[in-house]
């Protein structure tokens, strides 16, 4: 990867890896999760139309909302509250650690749907170590408590969304700047969001501590993050962008201790030793390029292959090799 998307890769790995403390500070406060996700993501929505609006890229998006909706829904409508919601009942850092299955999935997903994604070699080499470190942490957390299990099994479902989501992203909206392609995504949630957060609000006025961790998640961690997320897939690629996911669980675990008095065990240091030997095997390899990436693809990707580029960050034309 170039330097500019490791920076990227860095910056979303800490921005994605504050939310699960925030959240949990949230739901604790008595922050119901569907609420929580409709004030994140109108917050989000808000900044990112109007930055779009100023730069004038709002008419971009003409005969796109099919797909706008397709990724609100998979990306942000599903998983948000099913973050929030398996926080009632699992350690912040234990959620992010489920959360780095991601990857898996897009490998899995990648067998029926995206030959450039499919992993081979160090690759999958690395997925696996990763899984692995997932598992030696995740393993001793999860005790089999019905309420636990419960949890982990809404956060595993936001895996999956997660997965599914940046491949559509890169097929469909990777050419539209992120500012624009995120701002209307978030808008399209929050809409779809607005009546189980109108149903479901908070019963009384959240705690200072609760107000300003939803400002943060909404504009930090969603605004800014959804911005750079959308620029580094354009850029790598779903599956090396959402290895990103292997740490997110190095920064929640780190701030689950110092904030909330998580403290992991033997296994869940192990755990992450392999997590970032996985994520380093994963992105250090390079993914098919060019002739590869048609060969890959096969005869229909061959014939449109000439007219065919990638949008490199903010939806720019990229110099770099196409990156299907």
């Amino acid at each position: 990867m170039s330097r500019g998307a490791w920076t990227k890769f860095a910056a979303v790995a800490v921005m994605w890896g504050i939310p699960y403390l925030l959240i949990k500070v949230a739901v604790d406060d008595g922050v119901p999760p569907a609420f929580l996700a409709w004030v994140r993501v109108t917050i989000g929505a808000v900044v990112l139309v109007l930055l779009s609006w100023h730069a004038g890229l709002l008419d971009t998006v003409k005969g796109r909302w099919r797909w706008l909706a397709a990724f609100a829904t998979i990306e942000i409508v599903g998983p948000f509250p099913l973050i929030a919601a398996g926080e009632q009942h699992v350690d912040s850092s234990v959620a992010a650690i489920i959360i780095a299955s991601a990857p898996l999935f897009v490998a899995l997903l990648a067998l029926r749907f995206d030959a450039s994604e499919r992993v081979g070699g160090m690759r999958l080499a690395g997925l696996v170590v990763g899984l692995a470190g997932v598992a030696a942490l995740v393993g001793v957390d999860v005790a089999g408590e019905a309420d636990e299990l419960f949890g982990a099994g809404c956060v595993l479902l936001a895996a999956l969304g997660y997965a599914i989501a940046p491949m559509i992203l890169k097929r469909k909206l990777a050419d539209l700047d992120p500012r624009v392609s995120m701002g209307m995504s978030l808008t399209i949630a929050a809409l779809l969001l607005t009546p189980a957060a109108a149903l479901g609000p908070p019963s009384e006025m959240p705690s200072a501590g609760a107000l300003g961790a939803l400002a943060v998640l909404g504009l930090v961690c969603t605004a800014l993050t959804l911005v750079v997320y959308g620029s580094l897939i354009a850029e790598v690629g779903a599956g090396r962008a959402l290895v990103v996911t292997y740490i997110n669980p190095v920064v929640a675990l780190g701030l689950g201790i110092v904030f909330l008095d998580e403290r992991p065990g033997v296994g869940s240091l192990a755990g992450l030793v392999l997590i970032l030997f996985g994520s380093w095997l994963t992105t250090r390899s390079r993914p098919p390029t060019g002739a590869e990436h048609v060969a890959a693809a096969g005869p229909e990707a061959a014939a449109a292959a000439p007219c065919e580029g990638s949008a490199g960050p903010l939806g720019a034309p990229s110099t770099e090799p196409a990156r299907a």
